[in-house]
């Protein structure tokens, strides 16, 4: 992939917008505004094709995923490729799933943007942990039982638990926690919580390829929850919600995991 040759005299503009979960009726006007206008789209691979409908059809399409385990491009090379269309003058809209800000590795492309002098608007979507919520019927927070919510990652860089997470923290009973990226880890992790105090017995919630027609749901105690995902991890792309106020979310008929 090669970023286009950049001409300094031309004024493009870029706009990080949150495609949601997927389900473009959970688009914010203004990211359809942003698409419609837009030159270049540069999307993730979760960005459905629902949301894609909105670009004009001379609109350039590009696809910049990035999924574990698969041959993607580096984010240097996303960066540079967004930054070398908005310096040929053209509108630029750069399509993230979920919310750009939460763990979507958008510090980056704003850094790149204003190194290069270009105009970047951030465009916000509703990220896939209240997205999951709704799906699931439930509420993140409940009052004298989940006092606060917390969002981390279970993915470093190299593809392993993230050797600086704070387990005292993530092992809070009265937090509901929401891991992203975490179904190959959660075993390690399930295991270091229980470690710090957190119980087996705490109700945890897999909800797969959220947004999708083959959205499903797996629904446990942390302990069972972590073998079975040790056992057979889910194909899609997977987030894990665990804390008390979840105690009440079954899996639904037809939808479970094997």
């Amino acid at each position: 992939m090669t970023a286009p040759a950049p001409d300094a005299t031309s004024s493009g503009s870029i706009a990080l917008i949150g495609g949601g979960p997927g389900d473009v009726d959970l688009l914010t006007l203004r990211a359809v505004e942003r698409l419609r206008a837009a030159d270049v789209i540069l999307y993730d691979d979760l960005a459905g094709d629902g949301i894609l409908s909105f670009a004009r059809p001379d609109a350039e399409l590009v696809a910049v995923g990035k999924r574990a385990g698969h041959p993607s491009p580096k984010q240097e090379e996303v960066s540079r490729l967004m930054v070398g269309y908005a310096r040929l003058g053209k509108r630029v809209v750069r399509v993230k799933s979920g919310d750009p800000s939460i763990f979507a590795r958008t510090d980056e492309e704003i850094s790149a943007a204003r190194a290069a002098g270009v105009p970047i608007e951030i465009v916000p979507g509703i990220t896939t942990a209240t997205a999951a919520a709704a799906y699931l019927g439930t509420s993140l927070t409940k009052r004298l039982v989940a006092r606060r919510v917390q969002m981390v990652t279970g993915h470093d860089v190299d593809g392993q638990l993230p050797a600086d997470l704070d387990i005292t923290a993530l092992a809070d009973p009265g937090a509901t926690t929401c891991v992203f990226m975490g179904k190959a880890t959660f075993a390690e992790l399930a295991d270091r919580l229980i470690a710090h105090g957190l119980s087996g017995e705490t109700p945890t919630v897999v909800v797969e390829s959220l947004g999708s027609p083959s959205t499903r749901v797996m629904a446990g105690t942390l302990a069972e929850i972590a073998t079975r995902l040790a056992a057979a991890k889910p194909a899609g792309p997977c987030l894990i919600l665990y804390g008390a106020a979840l105690a009440g979310v079954a899996a639904r008929d037809g939808e479970a995991i094997a």
